[in-house]
């Protein structure tokens, strides 16, 4: 049997590591992946979904929608570097973007809208009418 001694910054630093690992699963990181903020409101007729995507072109977010869940993804490049020059602060961030999200209510997938403006992607989803509840007659078996 060996005998260790304890050391309270390693438990510190143990307990930073699980810290760090709550943080990122809060914040929707996974597998280098960033996460997208989202406001999602539902409306008489329509759950409307806004999405935070500053930097980002139209043409780099697909937006998918399948079964009741709602996927965005994106991807932004690194821009062109000056030669010679040196980076004194960096924290624009470049890579994918992923977030999926069961939606509040059902909706009628082919008739959505999406529309981007000033780095906030906006998607409208007009609500199916609910299906009308239905009884079920019970059948005795003799």
């Amino acid at each position: 049997m060996s005998i260790t001694s304890w050391s309270p910054l390693r438990e510190l630093e143990t307990l930073r590591e699980r810290l760090d690992r709550l943080v990122s699963e809060l914040t929707g990181r996974e597998g280098g992946a960033l996460g997208i903020p989202l406001d999602i409101q539902e409306t008489t007729d329509a759950v409307i979904v806004r999405a935070s995507l500053p930097g980002y072109r139209p043409e780099d977010i697909a937006v998918e929608i399948n079964q009741g869940v709602l996927t965005i993804r994106g991807e932004s490049r690194e821009e062109r570097e000056e030669t010679g020059a040196t980076w004194h602060l960096r924290e624009r961030r470049v890579g994918s973007v992923y977030r999926a999200v069961t939606l509040p209510a059902p909706v009628q997938e082919d008739e959505a809208q999406a529309s981007f403006e000033h780095g906030v992607l906006e998607i409208r989803l007009p609500k199916t009418a609910p299906a009308p509840q239905r009884r079920i007659p019970i059948q005795v078996r003799s």
